[in-house]
This record gives structure tokens, sequence and C-alpha cells, in this order.
């Protein structure tokens, strides 16, 4: 069949060949209905490359392919199984008889689809980055620190990440029904923290998009038309063939690209691991805001016991006053003696006015945190009383395990992994899947029918030759990004460490210090009481008092600042811990 017409005899069944033209891009279709032109057929596929250009660039572009298919027997236009294929790559078409067997078994074709789909993917498998950690910290003299016990019989063991550390809701070590209050508000409005948890969920979506590649696409079609040849246009047909047809087509269509170099499943281990660093990023955040809504919270209260001082200084002030006015009248005080102590009284009332600008500042950075309206948010009045509580600090090699800040950054790592075997899947051929199958006919009455069925099988196989470097530049890119991310992982480990390490030691140097300033405060307190005594006696003027107060309000008021930060580093040691947060939180 090679010059238009059909030599075939009338009884055999209708065929379609596929052939290229002579500009290597049209498929022509001869029919072999014995006695009748192919002008028509020509003439439909000509309009149908104008129609589906785009269809019909693609439909060239593949490298190698092969369709099987069948035409229906009550279409109405020789070009009905073209227009099924549109948009499949073709190379070569073969058809059979109806009732027929195709030249190439399916089942052999799935087999061998199902046996490459097994194949392990292209690129590096991920290994987690080594890291060495010490066997103890250095920092940990303070009473408030609890190291882990000496392992029994001298030989330590792998520790779980949790195994003799906070859990949970570490703030409630506190024991602070307040605090816990404020804290479990922080999860259920916090807008920063909504923020990062849709984040998350976004990233976790995009996992279920590269998951769906691994499956085919599935789409149908439906179209009734009405159609007629102007009998002037190029190819027209013969005046005794009809120029106008009816069509009616119902079809199907599915697609599917087997993972044979496993960039499908390169690509959804780069999307799960992401989705993992943005669930530990929004676990950081979390620990985050706690740890600042505790830290606030406690320099709130500790401004609440400066201010308590603050407000007993200065009634304490008011009495001396009353006395040296009392001893100015009966001619033992001095007018200086009374100058000097309304200006210390006044000094005092100065510093508990700003203590109270302080105080409302914290109020409000913790209301916004909890997300209270702040015209009518308060925190009552409650000075810090309370014995700071035992930090239990694990071994080192549990922090690599329990601080989320780590474990995103792990997770980086492994995503940039798996780009690195999405860009060496690049080098190997793309081997797309097509079928397509439906009714068409010329008439409603026989639409569902037998003899109206088509159908097609196609696969194309495409290899990129040249593309000068291109891919090679792209997976030595995603190579050395690799190497930043492992970096940038042992970088934090870095940092992590130095952190526990900084408060560690602040709580010990803090403790240090808090005891000693306690002595001082009881030496200034019993200075004051002896030149309170002298001067009630007349035996010395009021500055001695006067410097004697001054030197106690101070001593008292370092006291209660350090007693804030020793909390304050407390909390920064749970944070640079962990919290209660460990790795098999992770989704």
């Amino acid at each position: 069949m090679t010059d238009g017409t059909c030599r075939c005899p009338k009884t055999c069944h209708p065929v379609r060949r596929a052939q290229r033209g002579a500009e290597g891009s049209a498929v022509v279709l001869r029919s072999s209905k014995c006695g009748q032109s192919s002008r028509r057929g020509e003439r439909k596929i000509a309009q149908d490359k104008r129609n589906r250009g785009p269809h019909r660039r693609h439909f060239v572009d593949g490298v190698g392919s092969a369709v099987l298919g069948k035409r229906a027997q009550n279409e109405s236009s020789p070009v009905g199984a073209a227009r099924i294929l549109a948009g499949c790559p073709i190379r070569a078409t073969f058809f059979c008889r109806k009732g027929g067997r195709p030249q190439i078994s399916t089942f052999v074709l799935l087999a061998v689809t199902t046996f490459l789909a097994g194949c392990k993917p292209v690129g590096p498998n991920y290994q987690k980055p080594g890291f060495t950690a010490p066997a103890a910290y250095k920092e940990t003299g303070a009473s408030s620190v609890v190291p882990p016990p000496n392992p029994a019989g001298g030989q330590w063991t792998p520790a779980n990440p949790s195994d003799g550390m906070l859990k949970g809701n570490w703030w409630e070590i506190y024991q602070d029904p307040r605090l816990n209050a404020l804290e479990d508000r922080i999860a259920a409005v916090n807008v920063q923290l909504k923020q990062a948890v849709e984040t998350y969920l976004a990233a976790r979506d995009q996992v279920a998009v590269a998951r769906a590649n691994f499956f085919p696409t599935v789409s149908a079609n439906a179209a009734i038309s009405a159609n007629k040849y102007a009998p002037n246009e190029p190819l027209a047909p013969s005046s005794t063939t009809p120029t106008q047809y009816n069509e009616f087509v119902l079809a199907g269509q599915a697609s599917w690209e087997p993972d044979f170099f496993g960039r499908i499943r390169r690509t959804v281990e780069q999307a799960h691991a992401v989705a993992q660093a943005s669930a530990a990023d929004e676990a950081n955040l979390d620990l985050a805001l706690q740890a600042e809504m505790a830290t606030d919270y406690f320099e709130l209260r500790g401004l609440d016991s400066q201010i308590r001082l603050l407000r007993d200084t200065v009634a304490d002030l008011q009495s001396q006053l009353e006395l040296t006015r009392r001893r100015l009248s009966g001619g033992v005080a001095t007018a200086v003696d009374v100058a000097q102590a309304e200006t210390q009284l006044e000094t005092v009332r100065a510093q508990l006015v700003d203590a109270g600008v302080a105080r409302a500042q914290f109020e409000h950075a913790i209301g916004t945190l909890a997300n209270y309206d702040l015209s009518t948010f308060s925190v009552p009045f409650s000075p810090l009383d309370r014995p700071l509580p035992q930090v239990p600090t694990g071994v080192p090699s549990q922090l690599l395990e329990r601080r989320p800040d780590i474990a995103a950054a792990e997770r980086q790592a492994a995503a940039a992994n798996a780009q690195i075997g999405i860009q060496i899947s690049a080098f190997y051929p793309t081997i797309p899947l097509g079928a397509s199958g439906g009714f068409e006919s010329a008439h409603p009455g026989t639409w569902i029918q037998g003899p109206s069925t088509l159908w097609s099988l196609g696969a194309q196989a495409t290899e990129l030759l040249f593309d000068a470097g291109q891919r090679h530049a792209l997976t030595d890119q995603a190579r050395h990004q690799y190497q930043a991310q492992v970096d940038s992982y042992r970088n934090t480990i870095f940092s992590a460490f130095q952190d526990v390490e900084d408060q560690l030691s602040g709580l010990r140097i803090l403790e240090q210090e808090a005891g000693l300033e306690q002595l001082a405060v009881a030496s200034a307190q019993r200075s004051f009481n002896l030149s309170n005594q002298r001067y009630k006696g007349g035996v010395t003027s009021y500055l001695e008092v006067l410097t004697a107060e001054q030197t106690l309000l101070q001593n008292q008021t370092t006291a209660i600042n350090l007693e804030s930060r020793q909390f304050a580093a407390s909390v920064s040691l749970v944070r640079a811990l962990g919290g209660g947060w460990d790795v098999t939180q992770l989704p």
C-alpha cells in the first residue's frame, strides 16, 4: 500500500498504516475501503495537523517508540484513531484484526516494566554525617544541674534520646501554675507558631505531590460534533463524496512514566527530608517561644521582688525622715540631716517608678506571646520566692538527638544528598508509557457498540545527547550543596555544645556570685543596724546612716537580680538541651 489506493479484497478488515510524510513530520493514514479515494483522509490529517500544532511537534520529538492500536469500524472519518492517539509519541503503529491479539504481548511489557521499576535508584544513598561527642560536659558544678550517674561497672552504654532527660512540658519543673497556663496557651494561639505549622503542612503536602508521580494519570473526554468540508479547499473530496458527517467520541487516556532510574524515588526522598526539616524548624520555634515566655515571666517576677524591696525601703525611709524631723524640732538634728533624708526618700521612689516601667514591658511581651488583648491583660503581682529547680543534663551524645535545630540541619543534608540522585537521573533516558481507548461513531445509535471501539498502546524512550555540560555542572553543584549542608550540620552541633557549656558555666558562676552576695547583704544589714543605733543614740550623724542604707539597698537589689539571672540561665539551659523534644517526634 504505497500509492494511496487499496488493493485489498472488499472483504478485508479495514487496516490503516502510519507513514511519515515527505516533510518528516506528518502521518498519512490510508483508507482500505476499496474504490474510495484517500484524499479525504489526507485532507483531514492536514486539518488535524493545523489544529494540533503543539501535539504534532511533540509527536516527532521521541527518539524511539512503539504503539499498538485498533480502529473503530463505525468511526465517521479515517482519522479517528489518529485523534485518539494525538499527543502520544509514535514511530510505528500496528493494528490487529477484530478480536485479534496485539503483535507485542501487553503482559510481557508489564512484566518488564515491573522488573525495571524495582531497580536501585541512581545517586549516592544517604549516610548520616558522623560526629564524635565528648564523654561528659565540662561545666557541671552548679547544684541545680544533675549530671548523669556513673555507669555500672565503669562502662558506658548507648543512651536513648530521652533517658534521664526532661520530657513533654519541661516548664512544669518550676511548679508555677500561672506559668503552666501561659505556656500551654502558646501552642494554641501563638500566630508565629501557627505560621510555622502551616509551613510544615505545606512541606508535607509536597511529599504527597512527589509520591503521586509513582502512579499513572488517567483522564476522559467526550465530544459530539457536526462537520462539513468546504468544496473549494485544497484536497477537497470528489463531488460524489459526502461533505458533511457527524462524530461522536467517548474516550479515555492514561499515561505513566515508570521510575526506572529512581528520579521519582529521590524526589520523594528529598521532599520527605525537607518536610522533616520543616517539622524540626517548627519544633525549634516552639521551644524558643516557650523559653522566651518562661524567661520573661521570671524576669517579671524578679522585678516584682525588686518592687517589693523598694516599697519596703520607701516605708523605712519615711520613718527615718519623720524621726529626723522630730530630732530637728528637739534641736538634736540639723536641717542638713532632714534634707539628706528627703533626698534619699525621693531617689528610692524614682527607682520604684522605673521598675514599674520595666515590669510593664515584660507584661506586654508575655501577653503578646500568649496572644492576649493587651488592653485587658495583666499579670498579678508575685515576687520570685521559690528555689531553683534541678535540670538533668544527660550525656553529650544525647544532645545530637534532642536539639531540633540539629535535627533540621541533618534533614537538610539528607535532602541535599537526594538532590544529587535527581541530577544524576538526568543522564538516563525517560521512558513514558501511554494508553487510550474509547468509542467513536458517526451515529448515536451505534456509539457504544463493539465495532465502535478503538484503543492504542504506546511507549517512548528519549535521551538527551548534548547539553554543553549542563547536567555535569548541575550534578557538581548538587554535590557542593550537599557538602555545604554537611558543614552547616556540624557547625550547628558545635554551636549547640557551646550553648550548653555557656549555660552550665553561667549557672555555676551565678551560684557562686549569689552566695557571696548573700554574705554581702548580711554584712550590709548589720552595718545599717549599727549605724542606725548610733544615730538614735546621738553618737554619729545621719550621713553614716544614709551611707549604710544605700549600701544595703544596693546589695539587696544585686541579690534579687542574681536570682532572676539564675532562673533565666536555668531556662536557657533547658532550651540548650532541647527542652522535652527528641528526634522520635519527627513525622
